[in-house]
């Protein structure tokens, strides 16, 4: 994923509201949200190019999402899919820490990411730049291709969005609204990640597109008190971004049913 926008326990009704953009190059691979036919009580896209995944609920209630961390002078090309560390975390049977605790531990053969995992309950933040796992207080946050509420635009308009969201009426359609904003900021507002002015023009818009790279899907999820799941994946047409198609799941709190 390339934004994630949450409010944390700031909804009486859902202690946990999430919506979020993937961005990717249109060529690649992809499967969209699914049950795993591996691991049916794993609920996920797939990247069919490296078999990994950018978001991921278990049905116990527990989810993982993950953001590149933009820096092209630091990238290694021989390095290992991010996508795999979701996919052991939904794997493992460890709680959310102790199982990202061991991996703070290990040597780091990732190239940089950010981490965003845990329950309704407990939310961690995790970047292997800063080698830290942070408990995230309550609140509205952003997240995008840098660290936790980096006051990117792009972060900071999605935040209030949603501020404006939480406080009305929360729906499906209101979030997928702030996730399709086009808008660009002025060149002096843009970040300096080193992919050049053109590049940072096309990447500040909460949804993106381009001839060759976009806002490949967008993912709302719901978690109630009861611990009730709602997800909805909304795919779109890189030719026409005005056609989607959406998949829409529902866990019950027991995590006994999906419909």
């Amino acid at each position: 994923m390339c934004l994630i926008l949450f409010g944390y326990k700031v909804s009486n009704k859902y202690p946990l509201i999430f919506a979020a953009n993937r961005d990717e190059f249109y060529q690649r691979p992809t499967a969209p949200m699914h049950l795993w036919k591996t691991t049916p009580a794993i609920l996920a896209g797939k990247d069919l190019e490296q078999g990994g995944t950018w978001f991921g609920v278990h049905k116990n209630g527990t989810f993982a999402a993950l953001t590149n961390y933009r820096d092209p002078s630091s990238i290694r090309p021989d390095a290992p899919s991010r996508g795999e560390i979701i996919v052991d975390f939904l794997k493992s049977k460890k709680p959310p820490k102790t199982h990202f605790n061991h991996l703070k531990e290990k040597q780091n053969p990732y190239n940089g990411f950010n981490l965003l995992f845990g329950s309704k309950d407990d939310i961690f933040w995790f970047s292997n730049l800063k080698n830290t796992i942070e408990k995230i207080a309550p609140g509205i946050h952003g997240l995008s291709n840098r660290f936790l509420d980096t006051p990117w635009p792009k972060v900071e308009s999605g935040k209030k969005a949603l501020q404006d969201i939480i406080c009305g009426t929360i729906t499906f359609e209101s979030l997928f609204s702030i996730l399709t904003d086009q808008s660009i900021p002025d060149d002096d507002q843009l970040p300096q990640t080193g992919v050049g002015l053109e590049w940072e023009r096309t990447l500040s818009s909460l949804f993106i597109h381009s001839d060759t790279y976009g806002t490949r899907s967008s993912t709302v999820m719901l978690m109630d008190q009861n611990g009730t799941i709602e997800i909805t994946e909304r795919t779109y047409d890189p030719q026409d971004t005005l056609t989607y198609n959406d998949r829409r799941f529902i866990w019950e709190g027991s995590g006994s049913s999906l419909s």
